[in-house]
């Protein structure tokens, strides 16, 4: 692995867990009430734009972040959706 990639790395652990507590705090509470779905939608939607551009262009480190992103992001629109509370 090259400098680059591990800036790669970095940039993407660092994004992808930013979402972490968030979901884990909707997880525990079940309360989205204040939560944007458009907002979080959107974030899916790119993540999901990402990952498709990490598979053609074979970039492990886009491709992890953004299966975790997409998962995480996924789950919050779940309980956005599901819970509404």
């Amino acid at each position: 692995m090259d400098w680059i990639d591990s800036i790669g790395f970095i940039a993407a652990s660092l994004t992808t867990a930013s979402f972490v507590p968030q979901a884990w705090k909707i997880i525990r509470h079940k309360k989205v009430k204040d939560l944007s779905l458009t907002m979080y939608a959107m974030m899916f939607t790119g993540q999901g734009g990402w990952l498709i551009y990490g598979v053609l262009s074979q970039d492990f480190p886009l491709i992890l972040a953004n299966i975790i992103g997409c998962s995480l992001t996924g789950t919050i629109i779940a309980f956005k959706i599901f819970i509404k509370e």
